[in-house]
């Protein structure tokens, strides 16, 4: 960890330097409170210095051949393979992150990056289309948009950094990056020492240190970038989208979700407890995909609720440098506040408490919430904590039905034994993504991982990821005089 923590700066045109703000922000470990590093902010000035190296920057690396680019990202990859031990163990402690999970994002990351070394060659192809005027030839071209302005949040902050970062740098963009202050490391420095490491070229890549009070929104108003990509809540996601309208700027947004996870009467119920237990207590609840929401068959529900908070109060929860951990703590004090009081909600409005968690500090063991009515803001509320709601069904329509009433639409779960089925379920979600026969975290970086509603706009992964970050151009020849009618 030590690696990161000792250039804890901002990185900007290919030079690590302090920001020129006077003011200085700590990044703590969640689970001791310790300080992990301290950093000069970035002020305003700063971000259009970024954002002015970042468009001299892309003119020459645009053009760069494809086979330089998948260079660079190939040293990249390297990097990571190299320092994996020392990547997992900042993710441990500056973001929380068990053992299990924080290796489940470098995987998730390097498999970014492998993908993205197939863009470089797919922006040098061309595709014909069907022409309907006579004697003419269309030719569709891809180009980079030219600089790409990345937020991303502290959940999971190297993978959903570098899955917006790789993709804008091997489509020839270049991207200036404000990682959330809470993952300085892991989902910043991390990243602009990979790509220093691997000599893409000064300027491609620039990393900004800094929080909103300091800044506003110049980073999202500023002239230059082209797309905004953000990962982060709802809220933050409408301000964002607001803005960029306005100024008539490309957004990515992947935001909020509250994903039901249904297990129908005919599913093997301990298969479905297993993916259920996965699938709600991976790195705490933290994550936009989790299950927030476990819809069973009433036939089946008491025999699920009894094995499933069994399992539940089974996991060790503690310090997530323990590789036998499995829960540790909340990103801050102020998020473990925000669950305790969502607890606290959730009794008051009759929810059934058949599992009771305890905090210690920013760590929460798991609650588990029974006997849920989907009106109740327990079962409508994206938690980010370690509390799960479980409501019993009928029958599939009623399923269908409180799985879709929610304002959000991020990714969802199915449990049966009928497969088709199943995906006839899945296809009537008001979901970006369902799984049948597994739970709702899932991420493939071939697949496009997006939502519906208010979980986001846009696409991320394999050929979707690419429409996110190109522009394509329509040139046509005429290969022969053609009449005009006047």
């Amino acid at each position: 960890m030590d690696l990161f923590a000792k250039k804890i700066n901002q990185y900007i045109d290919g030079q690590w330097r302090k920001g020129s703000s006077n003011k200085i922000q700590k990044v703590y470990n969640p689970y001791t409170s310790e300080v992990i590093a301290e950093v000069n902010i970035a002020s305003e000035e700063d971000i259009h210095a970024a954002y002015q190296a970042a468009k001299e920057a892309q003119e020459h690396w645009g053009k760069v051949s494809a086979s330089k680019k998948v260079s660079v990202l190939e040293k990249a990859y390297q990097f990571f393979e190299k320092h994996k031990d020392d990547i997992v163990e900042t993710l441990c402690k500056e973001a929380g992150s068990s053992f299990v999970k924080a290796n489940i994002e470098l995987e998730a990351t390097m498999n970014v990056l492998k993908q993205s070394m197939d863009y470089p060659h797919q922006l040098e192809e061309r595709s014909e289309l069907p022409a309907l005027i006579e004697n003419k030839t269309n030719y569709v071209y891809r180009a980079p948009i030219g600089v790409a302005g990345i937020i991303s949040s502290f959940n999971f902050p190297l993978h959903l950094s570098m899955r917006s970062i790789a993709v804008a740098i091997a489509t020839g963009n270049s991207v200036v990056h404000k990682p959330d202050m809470q993952t300085a490391l892991s989902g910043g420095v991390i990243i602009a020492k990979a790509f220093e490491d691997a000599g893409l070229p000064k300027g491609v890549f620039n990393l900004i240190l800094t929080n909103t009070k300091e800044i506003g929104d110049s980073f999202i108003e500023h002239p230059i970038p082209k797309i905004i990509s953000f990962t982060g809540s709802t809220g933050v996601g409408r301000h964002i989208g607001s803005i960029a309208g306005k100024n008539l700027k490309r957004t990515a947004l992947e935001l909020g979700g509250n994903n039901p996870f249904i297990v129908l009467e005919d599913a093997d119920i301990d298969q479905a407890i297993n993916a259920a237990i996965f699938g709600k207590f991976l790195h705490q609840g933290q994550i936009c995909m989790i299950i927030n929401r476990i819809l069973v068959h009433r036939n089946l529900y008491d025999t699920f609720i009894e094995k499933y908070t069994a399992r539940a109060a089974s996991l060790k929860c503690g310090n997530p440098v323990d590789p036998s951990v499995v829960i540790g703590p909340l990103i801050n004090e102020k998020q473990a506040d925000h669950v305790m009081s969502i607890i606290e909600e959730g009794k008051n409005e009759g929810a059934k408490l058949v599992l009771e968690g305890k905090r210690e500090g920013n760590l929460i063991t798991p609650f588990v919430f029974a006997d849920v009515n989907n009106d109740m803001n327990i079962a409508r509320s994206e938690i980010f904590g370690p509390v799960v709601s479980i409501i019993p069904f009928d029958n599939e329509e009623e399923a269908i039905h409180i799985a879709n009433d929610s304002e959000y639409g991020l990714s969802a779960g199915i449990f049966t034994e009928n497969i088709e089925k199943g995906i006839t379920l899945a296809r009537r979600i008001e979901s970006g993504m369902a799984h049948v026969n597994d739970q709702s975290v899932n991420d493939d970086s071939l697949a496009p991982f997006g939502g519906e509603k208010a979980s986001g706009i846009g696409r991320f992964g394999g050929q979707w990821a690419l429409e996110e970050f190109t522009r394509v151009q329509w040139v046509s020849v005429q290969n022969q005089p053609r009449k005009y009618p006047f």
